[in-house]
């Protein structure tokens, strides 16, 4: 079904539950927050999806993306635990697990777009204006919400200490 192989369905439906997760994180806290229920699960999820990228993958674009989101993803877990950085910390974590999530969707709206209706996908071509339009919004979403939520943690007073 939708010419996806059975490790592609472990690809896809292991990154799966990152996607509401992320979602989820964003409409409740603003970010993506790595140190709760929520954010545990979407860092196995993640590390899942980018992980197996590499064995999936048919464009050498689809490499480059599962190296940044595994260095992404292990910095904006890891970023927390280093106290030198001071509140910083806490803005380069939102906007590393926010760039993940970016990752995450530019292809996941790409395949889909190009499986999806099964045997007459609504794109054939990489260069289709639906497809190109799409990923245009995600880049135009990605640097809306990260604007957002840095104003947002500002706001909070997580501020750079002055």
């Amino acid at each position: 079904m939708f010419g996806i192989s059975p490790l592609g369905w472990v690809h896809t439906l292991g990154s799966l539950p990152a996607i509401p997760l992320a979602v989820y994180m964003f409409a409740r806290h603003g970010r993506i927050v790595p140190r709760s229920g929520p954010g545990a699960v979407y860092f196995v999820s993640m590390l899942i999806g980018a992980a197996t990228v590499f064995l999936v993958a048919h464009q050498p674009v689809s490499y480059v993306i599962g190296v940044l989101t595994l260095a992404l993803l292990l910095a904006g877990y890891g970023v927390g635990r280093v106290s030198a950085l001071g509140r910083a910390r806490t803005y380069l974590e939102t906007i590393f697990l926010s760039l993940t999530a970016f990752l995450l969707m530019v292809p996941t709206v790409s395949e889909t777009l190009r499986r999806v209706p099964d045997g007459h996908p609504l794109v054939t071509d990489l260069k289709s204006p639906l497809l190109l339009g799409a990923q245009a919004s995600l880049l135009f979403a990605l640097i809306i919400g990260v604007t957002a939520q840095i104003v947002f943690l500002r706001r909070q007073g997580k501020a750079i200490p002055r």
